[in-house]
């Protein structure tokens, strides 16, 4: 498998009291493993958050849009192009040539991920045809070429045409804590500042539930895979997709709680035979000593780490680590180093691919 490369990311990072990732009845998610109830982040949420960074740190046309709205897009890029065009109904027909359905009302069942770049390419299509009959085929093609990096990394289904379907070449863990976990209830009050002066009593009462935790965070990027969508774009992707996943935090409850935090320790691992998930380390529950549970969540991951690698993998290709507690599976250096290397590494890769 010389041709393969994956970059395995483990995060041990410390949540304050918060609720970043709340259930259906507004309780903070949770997950049961290893016998007792765990602090979880699903992977859906990070994953938001980590477009929402891809936003700050790539141009525009490389950050792709999950909406519902494909029509009203379309009809934006071809009055960009063609001001006296029947913008609507070139569109409505450049989706249906692509195997893109649109219901009534010009909105369509289910949300579709598209790329500033597939927008574009289609409206020249629609635009370019001859006679008004429009060739299925490069309809198809101007949707399947040009995918934003975020189409790439985490994937698309079209459920009309599964030659529309891109299939993911990173996957995001739940986030889970390294610990058992017990939610907790905040009881507050507002009073009303315009009430009658001498009025007693609360205009408003109620209760929020919030937990903490070390969490174990875990990502894996194909970047094969990844090349065959991105091509020279993969080793700039690889690098963003690496920041964002360390520096990203899903923003629910933030006024509430001001929770951001960055990693208490990183391990970054370059493997040729196959992603690698360490959150058996945690299978039995951290227990906090004099230090809380950053110390013996990192013992144990390296412990963890070095067991599966003697029995089963070996090393890895390369690895990098941030934080000192990661010292034993590989030399600790700055983010901004580990960012540098890792671009470096999948340049190099894709030379020799």
């Amino acid at each position: 498998m010389r041709n393969s490369l994956y970059m395995d990311i483990h995060v041990l990072q410390t949540v304050p009291p918060s609720c970043v990732n709340r259930d259906d009845t507004g309780s903070p998610k949770t997950a049961f493993y290893g016998g007792v109830t765990r602090a979880r982040v699903s992977s859906q949420a990070w994953k938001k958050a980590m477009r929402d960074y891809f936003r700050q740190e790539l141009p525009a046309e490389e950050v792709g849009k999950r909406t519902k709205l494909l029509h009203a897009l379309l009809v934006e890029e071809i009055r960009a192009r063609a001001p006296e065009a029947d913008a609507e109904k070139l569109a409505k027909d450049g989706l249906a040539a692509a195997g893109v359905s649109v219901k009534e009302g010009d909105k369509r069942d289910a949300l579709f991920f598209v790329s500033p770049g597939q927008l574009a390419a289609l409206a020249e299509v629609v635009l370019g045809a001859e006679g008004g009959k429009l060739d299925k085929k490069e309809c198809q093609k101007a949707m399947r070429e040009n995918p934003a990096v975020d189409i790439a990394l985490f994937g698309r289904m079209a459920a009309e045409d599964p030659s529309l379907n891109y299939d993911a070449a990173a996957q995001v863990a739940h986030a889970i804590s390294t610990h058992a976990v017990q939610n907790e209830f905040d009881f507050f009050t507002a009073l009303d500042d315009c009430a009658p002066e001498g009025s007693m009593g609360a205009a408003h009462m109620d209760t929020a539930e919030y937990n903490s935790s070390t969490l174990y965070r875990y990502a894996t990027v194909n970047i094969g895979e990844l090349a065959a969508h991105l091509g020279g774009r993969t080793p700039e992707a690889v690098r963003v997709f690496l920041q964002a996943f360390l520096c990203s935090m899903p923003t629910g409850k933030r006024n509430s709680y001001a929770n951001n935090t960055l990693p208490d320790a990183v391990y970054v691992a370059i493997r040729r035979d196959q992603p690698l998930n360490l959150a058996g380390a945690f299978e039995k529950p951290v227990t906090a000593g004099m230090d809380g549970y950053v110390q013996p969540s990192m013992k144990a991951l390296v412990r963890h780490a070095k067991a599966l690698y003697r029995d089963y993998l070996g090393e890895p290709e390369a690895a990098f680590a941030i934080g000192s507690g990661m010292a034993e599976l590989a030399d600790p250096m700055p983010m901004r180093q580990v960012l540098e290397a890792v671009q470096v590494l999948a340049t190099q890769w894709g030379a020799e691919a």
